[in-house]
């Protein structure tokens, strides 16, 4: 891999795809595989293709322009493994790609910008070690990183949702945007996988409370009814990823809600 990056190339390095369209497919990889889980569940597991370009593909051609990719794997082992795929994916399209998935220390880190990600996505990390992630707030700049938030009843949940902790998802939100933090997404696990609708109430109050913070809703998204929902509340991206799947939702649709 080109080992590129440093210090100060990332630091200065634009805030590439911060703001590309309300919609942001998402592609979980297993193996390489494309699949998806059922509220985080590895064996709750579905395979859409073996092949996760030709998916990234078709969102590309449908005029989507950002990806949301998640190394399952890696979140298993905490180390980064599917970065093969995203190195595959970012060279072969022009979509603008956040990866997550076991990025735990600067190495990982380092292997996914080297592979092409746009936006690292880091959820567990900011919680377990506030330190480290600080850490790569300053060194890399806040604009290369997307904040993964599961909430579980309005408190975070980490370890593949098995753990849920004290943390209040507000302090944690206003502590990254302390930070610098302005992208940050937000599933509820009760939600994710189901079908049966996005976290509103949820989401309304965060937005609420944070009226300037790039607010991403994910998990649950049904129809397409959804997705007005969400922007009618003030949602800036809606990740989705098993409605596209499952047919619910055809690409024509999101192409047209992403351009309104």
């Amino acid at each position: 891999m080109n080992e590129k990056l440093n210090k100060d190339s990332s630091a200065t390095s634009p805030p590439s795809g911060r703001f590309r369209g309300f919609i942001i497919p998402a592609i979980d990889i297993i193996e390489g595989k494309c699949v998806r889980l059922t509220q985080g569940d590895y064996d709750q597991k579905k395979i859409y293709n073996e092949h996760p370009l030709e998916v990234a593909k078709e969102f590309e051609d449908a005029g989507l322009q950002r990806l949301h990719l998640v190394d399952l794997d890696g979140a298993k082992a905490g180390a980064v493994k599917n970065w093969k795929v995203l190195e595959t994916l970012a060279a072969k399209t022009s979509l603008v790609i956040d990866f997550g998935g076991g990025i735990k220390k600067e190495e990982d880190l380092k292997i996914v910008f080297n592979s092409g990600a746009a936006l690292a996505t880091i959820g567990s990390l900011a919680v377990k070690n506030e330190f480290e992630f600080v850490k790569w707030l300053l060194t890399y700049g806040p604009d290369k990183f997307l904040l993964g938030a599961d909430v579980k009843e309005e408190k975070i949940a980490v370890g593949g949702w098995l753990e849920t902790t004290d943390v209040w998802i507000y302090d944690f939100i206003q502590k990254y945007i302390d930070h610098g933090v302005q992208q940050i997404f937000c599933t509820d696990v009760s939600k994710d996988g189901k079908l049966e609708g996005p976290s509103i109430d949820l989401y309304k109050n965060i937005i609420s409370k944070f009226p300037k913070l790039h607010f991403i809703a994910s998990g649950g998204v049904a129809a397409i009814d959804d997705l007005h929902k969400l922007k009618e509340i003030g949602c800036s991206g809606a990740i989705v990823g098993k409605a596209i799947y499952e047919g619910r939702i055809s690409l024509k649709e999101l192409t047209k809600i992403n351009k309104n």
